[in-house]
C-alpha cells in the first residue's frame, strides 16, 4: 500500500508560518510528480501546489503564489510546503498527493495522505 504521511499542521496566527511535510513510508516517490491540495470546509478541494520529479520545475494556485513555497528531497523520500503569511483563507486540511500519472494541472493523483490541518485565527 502506498502511504503518504503528513504533518505539521497546526493553530496559528494571520501572517505567522507554517511548514508542512510528507513522508511516504515503505516506498519511494522518486520518480512522481508531488502535489499539495487542500479542501476547506463546504469548498471543493483546491490543487495548491505541484513539483517535478527533479525539483526543477514548480507550479502554484495564485491564491498562494509567492507566499508558499513546495520542495521535495528525494533521498529523504519527503515533501515539504513552507507556508508564509497565512491568511484565514488558508485555512483547511491539507493533502499531500502523488501518483504515477501526476500532472501539474493537479489530475491524476492516486495516493493521498490522510490530511493534516491548518488553521489560520487571531
Amino acid at each position: 500500500q502506498m502511504q503518504l504521511l503528513e504533518s505539521g499542521g497546526g493553530l496559528v496566527q494571520p501572517g505567522d508560518s507554517l511548514r508542512l511535510s510528507c513522508a511516504a513510508v515503505g516506498w519511494s516517490f522518486n520518480n512522481y510528480v508531488m502535489g499539495w491540495f487542500r479542501q476547506a470546509p463546504g469548498k471543493e478541494r483546491e490543487f495548491v501546489a505541484g513539483i517535478s520529479r527533479n525539483s526543477f520545475s514548480t507550479i502554484y494556485a495564485d491564491s498562494v503564489k509567492g507566499r508558499f513555497t513546495i520542495s521535495r528531497s528525494n533521498s529523504n523520500n519527503t515533501m515539504s510546503l513552507q507556508m508564509d503569511s497565512l491568511k484565514p483563507e488558508d485555512t483547511a486540511v491539507y493533502y499531500c498527493a502523488t501518483g504515477p500519472a501526476a500532472t501539474f494541472a493537479g489530475t491524476d493523483y492516486d495516493y493521498w495522505g490522510q490530511g493534516t490541518q491548518v488553521t489560520v485565527a487571531s
